[in-house]
């Protein structure tokens, strides 16, 4: 059994920012030459979240929006009062949505279906650096 991890960043713009870094994932899993084992994705940070979608323009658009009627940014939040800050909705997205996600991989393919791609969202008012963590566990 191998485990093998790389650490990447990606410039975000906040606000409900999704990056699709599926690419990315798989260039990892090609590198390691590794067939059989998971893959884990996690954003280090307390104001973003791994998950998977469509990435297509539509939901692109549809997440931001349900997430702004479920969890509003002009909402006043006790985290806001506490660090006088104003993105205490930041951090109830990303606890909502979780930092990571494990994918399977088979035969030096990740186990994803055709439509569903893995994703970073940034869930911050503001532009950030956001560190994603790969790791593989396989062999």
């Amino acid at each position: 059994m191998n485990i093998l991890t790389d650490n990447l960043s990606f410039n975000t713009k906040g606000n409900c920012d999704i990056i699709d870094i599926t690419d990315e994932a798989r260039e990892f899993l090609q590198k390691s030459k590794l067939k059989n084992g998971n893959l884990a994705v996690f954003a280090v940070g307390s104001t973003a979240s791994i998950s998977t979608i469509e990435y297509e323009p539509g939901l692109k658009k549809d997440l931001p929006e349900i997430l702004e009627k479920f969890i509003p940014s002009g909402k006043k939040y006790h985290h806001n009062s506490t660090w006088g800050d104003n993105n205490g909705h930041s951090h109830l997205r990303s606890t909502l949505f979780g930092c990571s996600q494990v994918i399977p991989f088979v035969n030096g393919e990740l186990l994803l279906g055709t439509w569903q791609q893995i994703i970073l969202i940034d869930f911050d008012e503001r532009p950030r650096n956001r560190k994603v963590v790969f790791q593989l566990i396989g062999e």
